[in-house]
């Protein structure tokens, strides 16, 4: 058996980065689209913590928490942005939002 290195870390972490891309250019949802768009950041993560474990320092872990801290003010003001498009629409499409403007 052999052991796991740091590329197959990458590998994972670049798939689950071209999957959270797909979905974000492909879908019309806004929802869905959030959750791409954090499956990007974590795909992120993972490779930020990979590359620290594997250069012995904690510099790219530390980053993890500025990065998570950044994914949930994201989260915040992205659904409240979908709960004011739905409120006013009744949709959650891209297409709607521009609607929102004043």
């Amino acid at each position: 058996m052999t052991p796991v290195g740091l590329e197959h870390y990458l590998v994972v972490s670049a798939l689950l980065f071209a999957l959270g891309l797909f979905g974000v250019i492909t879908r019309r949802n806004l929802l869905i689209i959030y959750m791409s768009l954090e499956l990007m950041l974590n795909a992120a993560n993972l490779a930020l913590v990979a590359f620290s474990r594997f250069n012995g320092n904690l510099d790219g872990q530390i980053m993890v928490f500025f990065i998570i801290t950044v994914a949930a003010a994201e989260v915040a003001v992205g659904l409240a942005l979908i709960v004011a498009l739905y409120r006013k629409r009744q949709t959650a499409h891209v297409e709607d939002l521009t609607s929102l403007k004043l």
